[in-house]
């Protein structure tokens, strides 16, 4: 048995390398549905799919437990698979089997609540508002779930999210930086315009930006926090085991990688971000 860690393309990577720090000795399965990148320019039925059939590949390989390393599947396909598609898959198998999201890990750590604690509403005056910027796909930022769950859980934290319609395209092609660095400095100009002041912290709400994440400290004022999703959804991820030790990580640290798209190197982006060559199998 492994862990499965499932992203449109090669953003999830950044997910994955903290999930291997942390377990070690766990086995890992990556797939990267680059066949059909970016997600966050598609409608919610196709997302909702191509979730599903990328689940379904990594059960088959052996995983018991998919981790959703994308904001755009985890926003618009999570709840529905969850809820109609797994219990009676988990009859067919016959075997535990799960899929969680990035982005439940995310909201906790950004309002420093549990996902099952919200906020009785009071009439107390609200003295000081933080605002937290999301940087996101389109199809995230329609779906509204930052806003909505952080509203619910903290009446002094206040989200707004920036479509950044194209860049996870971009990263995941290998674009020159200089190109990436032009259009999350523009992104990040039109979010303190919306505002109308710079965010207090900042949310990279699709794992394809942790990649260029140096290029959004420098677009921000400086110190600006970012919430990091990787190292949110590890914390969430020992936690989980903890409460469900029937779950088998596997224990030979085997690690594999595979793509829907067009398998054997990546580009010198992700490379340099990786920190060595790392080719794909085909899916």
């Amino acid at each position: 048995m492994s862990i499965g860690v499932f992203d449109s393309g090669v953003g999830g990577l950044t997910v994955h390398r903290h999930l291997v720090n942390r377990f070690p000795k766990a086995d890992f399965i990556y797939l990267a549905d680059q066949a059909h990148a970016p997600y966050g320019v598609r409608g919610g039925e196709e997302i909702v799919e191509l979730t599903k059939a990328g689940c379904i590949r990594l059960f088959d390989e052996g995983a018991n437990l998919v981790v959703l390393a994308c904001n755009t599947a985890s926003a618009i396909a999570l709840r529905r698979l969850q809820q109609t598609w797994l219990p009676g898959y988990r009859r067919e198998l016959g075997r535990p089997v799960n899929v969680l999201g990035i982005i439940v890990p995310t909201i906790e750590a950004a309002t420093g609540q549990p996902w099952e604690q919200e906020v009785e509403r009071r009439g107390d005056k609200i003295e000081k508002v933080d605002v937290i910027g999301v940087f996101c796909t389109a199809a995230t930022a329609a779906s509204r779930v930052y806003e909505i769950e952080i509203d619910k859980r903290r009446q002094d934290l206040a989200a707004f999210s920036e479509a950044c319609t194209g860049l996870a395209g971009l990263i995941e092609d290998g674009a020159p930086r200089e190109q990436l660095a032009e259009v999350i400095a523009a992104h990040c100009q039109v979010l303190k315009t919306r505002i109308g002041r710079w965010p207090d912290r900042v949310v990279l709400g699709c794992t394809h930006y942790e990649i260029v994440g140096d290029l959004f400290r420098a677009a921000l004022p400086e110190g600006t926090p970012l919430i990091h999703q990787p190292s949110a959804v590890a914390d969430a991820l020992e936690r989980y085991f903890e409460r469900h030790p029937d779950y088998d990580m596997g224990t030979s640290g085997r690690r594999r990688f595979l793509t829907t798209g067009k398998p054997g190197a990546q580009s010198d982006l992700v490379e340099a971000f990786w920190g060595e060559p790392l080719r794909f199998e085909a899916a």
